[in-house]
């Protein structure tokens, strides 16, 4: 059996703000009732997150729950967890009209911090970034150059970004290009 490896082996770049591939985390795409509170319950004992609201990510030490659409979550948990999350999950949803799906090596995650970090990213997202109109805790997904992309504040100066694994060396481009020296705005 191959060990798994992350979409941009830990590649990182410097300029106004850094940017760098996270490594291999675990993805899982849930979709269901988000009202229904046997899943509330399911997303609970997976990930010790309660249930976001819209555009939030709710934080439980490795494990997060991230609203996505009105009838779907993404769970990031360790990566060497994510399938016995997924089983997990399918059992305490069995007979309910839910999926729980491990998305872990079809997507990748790049951080962007500094900061320029939000100023790198409002660069190729048409998202107000704001500290106020973006604080931690919420998430968008948008388009980065016509490319679909998630991402959330961590912090003032810190974003996470979660794309295709497919696209990943596009988006990791872009964003180096966007956080090239000299290339401040001042915007943020």
């Amino acid at each position: 059996m191959s060990e798994p490896i992350s979409a941009l082996n830990h590649a990182a770049y410097d300029g106004i703000a850094r940017v760098e591939e996270c490594g291999l985390q675990g993805m899982i795409t849930l979709r269901g009732d988000l009202s229904d509170k046997g899943l509330a319950k399911a997303v609970k004992a997976a990930t010790g997150a309660g249930m976001p609201g819209q555009r939030e990510i709710i934080f439980a030490g490795d494990n997060a729950v991230a609203w996505m659409s009105p009838d779907e979550l993404l769970l990031l948990v360790p990566h060497a967890e994510a399938d016995a999350k997924v089983a997990e999950l399918s059992n305490a949803l069995s007979g309910s009209f839910a999926m729980a799906v491990n998305v872990s090596d079809a997507r990748a995650i790049i951080r962007v911090s500094g900061p320029s970090a939000r100023e790198v990213i409002g660069k190729l997202a048409p998202v107000d970034l704001s500290r106020g109109a973006f604080p931690a805790g919420q998430i968008r997904r948008t388009r980065l150059a016509q490319v679909a992309a998630a991402f959330w504040a961590d912090d003032d100066n810190s974003l996470r970004l979660v794309c295709f694994r497919s696209t990943a060396d596009y988006v990791f481009k872009l964003l180096s290009v966007a956080a090239q020296p000299g290339s401040e705005v001042g915007v943020y």
